[in-house]
């Protein structure tokens, strides 16, 4: 069983899943993670990220591993290397790809059918899960969403929202997966909401769901 979270990049998906998971005693999932780790592999064999039949390749032969906060790439713990801007911009242009996204959605279903997840992404409730109990979307003014990814990152915030305005468009008009809110999702706008109020609100339409 999966409380689904969606939405674009910087919209507190991976905060609001993170706590949530732990506020109802389910294990959190992070779909982008395992997006960032094909990237990674990409650019350290020097592989282009525009082929598909390449990294669809790569997306099936590669080992990746979720365990809490730690991400592993073959064996290796790749936590933060897979949160640097070049893997952040690769993983857009990776996940394009339909057969990256298939070979990462039955990874996803495998594991959601195996226990209660709260998982964030782009495509939860759309395509890997739509049959969830509870779908959310979570989204956030751009200017806001640029500077939180930059105050993570430490990037210039105009840059950040010019390189997030390329992946908004890339996500949301590809073919396969593209983002989008589910019709039966609950639409949050986090632009001036704390974590803990949208952690809140989500746990409380859980227990009206009863999944709690």
């Amino acid at each position: 069983m999966v409380i689904a979270i969606d939405g674009p990049a910087g919209a507190g998906k991976s905060t609001v899943a993170r706590a949530l998971a732990t506020r109802l005693g389910f294990t959190y999932l992070d779909s982008g993670a395992m997006y960032r780790c094909v990237a990674l592999a990409a650019l350290r064999r020097g592989a282009d990220p525009d082929d598909g039949e390449a990294m669809t390749a790569l997306a099936e032969g590669v080992s990746i591993s979720l365990d809490g906060e730690r991400v592993g790439l073959d064996g290796e713990d790749v936590s933060a290397a897979i949160r640097a801007p070049a893997v952040s911009e690769t993983s857009s242009r990776v996940s394009v790809h339909p057969g990256v996204r298939e070979a990462m959605v039955e990874r996803q279903r495998q594991m959601i059918a195996a226990g209660r997840y709260v998982a964030e992404g782009r495509d939860i409730g759309t395509v890997v899960s739509p049959d969830a109990p509870l779908k959310v979307f979570l989204t956030a003014s751009p200017e806001e969403r640029a500077r939180r990814r930059a105050a993570q990152t430490g990037e210039d915030p105009e840059a950040v929202l010019a390189a997030q305005r390329k992946r908004d468009d890339r996500d949301e008009s590809r073919e396969h997966s593209a983002l989008r809110a589910a019709e039966d999702a609950v639409e949050l706008d986090t632009t001036e909401s704390g974590s803990e109020e949208v952690v809140a609100r989500i746990a409380a339409l859980a227990r009206e769901r009863g999944l709690t």
